[in-house]
């Protein structure tokens, strides 16, 4: 029953949130905004009218591969993105310079989740470990550095909860603000952001479902 509980669950939730994402995506990607700015314009002018000027923007291969990178201060969005004129595209561009202002004004969530960014990699590098010795065949040791292991995990994904919201928000008040958007699409660009949001929820309830499965695996 915890396994059910804890484990397939959540693997059910982040399916569905992933497949939420990609038809949202897919349906407002299709969807040309009134004013055909693209999204490396649309991102530009976002960061330009909260005085960020020193962020480059580029473009990328891969499929939703949109990122903003604070250490080197670059934003990066997937090629379809970065020319594209679709709803879905401004959306994504505008949600990135949300991060971009995030970092030039001391978002603390954000320099939270960043200052967790080193023990959240060694702890995703020792999960094949975790997920085999622990998960599966219950060997102590393995889940006792599980328990460790998703806690870090759960605990970043929290903390990536307020950043992802707090950029989904500045991008839908910025958009229509700047005339980058009228009234009547604000709720193409707002689907396609929820969608995303979701992910980042279904990836918090996955990594807590881990953990404490691990702790009742523990108990025993």
């Amino acid at each position: 029953m915890n396994f059910l509980i804890f484990i397939i669950i959540p693997i059910i939730i982040g399916m569905w949130a992933q497949l939420k994402v990609a038809s949202t995506y897919k349906k407002y990607s299709q969807v040309p905004s009134r004013g055909r700015v693209t999204g490396r314009e649309a991102a530009d002018y976002v960061m330009r009218s909260a005085g960020v000027n020193d962020v480059s923007i580029v473009a990328i291969r891969g499929h939703l591969t949109d990122h903003y990178d604070p250490t080197h201060k670059q934003l990066a969005l997937s090629e379809e993105n970065y020319r594209g004129t679709s709803l879905a595209a401004l959306g994504v561009a505008a949600h990135e310079a949300g991060h971009a202002i995030q970092h030039n004004v001391g978002y603390k969530a954000l320099k939270l989740r960043m200052a967790l960014i080193p023990i959240t990699n060694i702890s995703s590098k020792l999960l094949p470990f975790v997920i085999i010795g622990g998960l599966f065949f219950g060997i102590l040791g393995l889940i006792k550095l599980g328990i460790m292991v998703y806690l870090v995990l759960t605990v970043f994904q929290l903390v990536t909860l307020p950043v992802e919201f707090d950029a989904s928000k500045r991008a839908k008040a910025q958009l229509p603000s700047l005339g980058i958007i009228d009234q009547s699409e604000i709720s193409g660009v707002s689907k396609t952001l929820d969608a995303a949001g979701f992910t980042y929820v279904a990836a918090f309830i996955a990594s807590l479902g881990n953990l404490l499965y691990l702790i009742a695996l523990s108990r025993r």
